[in-house]
């Protein structure tokens, strides 16, 4: 049997390998039979397809009178096996063995090679990338319960825009949050003391875009969020989280606040402060709030199914 697991969530992906195996050694307890065919030193190599062939002969061939079944882990060849027929043959011979084979791709493969074709028809397939929506959400509170802890809703929004998708990235943002609070509840005000916001590298350059008409620039932003992985609904909700922000800072400015008095009121991050402050120069209120209420127009028809997400990223930054 073959298992083909890949995608760009790399955290996911070695959780799923780590079921796999930790399976194996629970049938067979000794931890005889578990074999990761490592050609690191070999991948800048011209002999890298016979290499891969000749490991993988050798494991499937060789028997032993004290094991029935082996697991054989083979991790990131695929796209250094283009074109490789000869390899492409020794895993069709071995795909009905005893033996469970696990090809584990650590990135996007190159769908277009037969290897991957073979393996998306006939192997046991899993395309692991990473959550959005409740789907993460629920992730993120498994993790607090994992580690006996909680954290409120508002929290939880919070960490979701400050931190992002990434679950290496989140995996230590609770367990810092976890540590400080000791195990009690995570709040809001503990997000704004310890969580850096990853806004900080995203979503402020495509409001800079957007704010001198760089339509082009903007549209182009987005799209590397979305080849990174980022559901269209979390960047729509970094956007739309970051224009509330300056529309309450732009409206408590034509009333006369000051900077400080602003942060005391509006009680954000110091960091967003600063950003927000910048930006709020470029747009009038009026402007914000047509964007605001754009913005929550395209939500609605995403979340409806009455257009394609990224296509509404497109037509709302193409449309302001």
């Amino acid at each position: 049997m073959i298992y083909f697991l890949y995608g760009q969530n790399t955290y996911g992906l070695r959780q799923k390998l780590k079921e796999i195996i930790d399976e194996h050694k629970k049938i067979r307890k000794s931890g005889l039979g578990l074999r990761y065919i490592d050609l690191e030193e070999k991948r800048e190599s011209s002999s890298f397809a016979q290499a891969a062939i000749d490991a993988l002969k050798s494991e499937t061939e060789t028997m032993s009178m004290f094991e029935d079944k082996k697991l054989i882990i083979l991790r990131n060849v695929l796209n250094e096996l283009k074109g490789e027929e000869k390899f492409l043959d020794l895993v069709k011979k071995v795909k009905d063995s005893d033996d469970l084979i696990v090809f584990c791709e650590e990135s996007e493969p190159d769908q277009r090679t037969s290897l991957f074709k073979f393996l998306k028809k006939y192997a046991k397939c899993q395309q692991i990338n990473f959550l959005g929506g409740e789907r993460l959400r629920k992730w993120i509170k498994d993790e607090f319960l994992r580690l006996k802890s909680g954290i409120e809703d508002r929290a939880l929004e919070k960490l979701v825009l400050f931190a992002g998708n990434d679950p290496w990235s989140l995996e230590n943002e609770i367990q810092k949050l976890v540590n400080f609070k000791a195990g009690k509840r995570i709040e809001e005000k503990d997000i704004d003391i310890l969580v850096k916001p990853k806004i900080e590298n995203d979503i402020f350059k495509t409001i800079d875009a957007m704010a001198v008409k760089n339509k082009k620039l903007a549209i182009s932003l987005i799209h590397e969020h979305l080849q990174e992985g980022e559901s269209p609904l979390y960047i729509l909700s970094m956007i739309n989280y970051q224009f509330r922000n300056l529309l309450v800072i732009k409206d408590l400015v034509e009333k006369g606040r000051q900077y400080q008095s602003i942060a005391k009121i509006t009680k954000l991050h110091p960091f967003v402060i600063s950003k927000s402050w910048d930006q709020v120069r470029r747009f009038s209120l009026a402007e914000l709030k047509k964007i605001y209420q754009k913005i929550f127009e395209v939500d609605l028809a995403i979340k409806t199914g009455k257009i394609d997400p990224k296509t509404a990223l497109d037509l709302f930054i193409a449309e302001i």
